[in-house]
């Protein structure tokens, strides 16, 4: 499976982005300043992830979400871990609808009020349930391209 996060308004304290799977839109995403994209440092917490293409896995469990509902009934507690990014542990595709939400993990949603996604649990129960889900049941590979 192919997901692709195309970030679409950089703003000071947060970015706005687009989720599609395998090439059809499927929600808007937010998260921390992109600061890296415009020469800026990593600030703990505070940064989105760097733009490249990386491995989602999605059979980790997430000692931070995987007890909390609907993580876990959803997925066992496992969390959509997005792997291997550099300078960066932990980042995971999650429920949130703030910057303050997020530590530099993409949260999916509607980008309907600005600076924040609305409706953020039941995008992420779609998700997993229509796409994410599937894909670990079938045993596929997932990756994620950001740009």
């Amino acid at each position: 499976m192919e997901l692709r996060l195309h970030r679409i308004a950089r703003k000071r304290d947060y970015t706005i982005g687009r989720l599609y799977v395998n090439g059809r839109y499927f929600c808007d995403t937010l998260e921390d300043y992109d600061r890296l994209h415009f020469g800026g440092i990593k600030e703990k917490g505070q940064t989105a992830i760097p733009v490249g293409r990386y491995e989602v896995l999605l059979n980790i469990y997430s000692p931070k979400f995987g007890h909390k509902e609907p993580y876990k009934t959803l997925g066992a507690g496992c969390v959509p871990l997005i792997n291997n990014v550099p300078g960066f542990s932990g980042v995971r595709i999650h429920i949130g609808n703030t910057a303050a939400d997020t530590d530099g993990c993409p949260l999916v949603g509607e980008n309907k009020v600005v600076g924040q996604v609305i409706n953020s649990r039941e995008t992420y129960k779609r998700l997993w349930n229509v796409h994410l889900g599937p894909c670990r049941n079938r045993g596929e590979q997932c990756y994620i391209t950001i740009d």
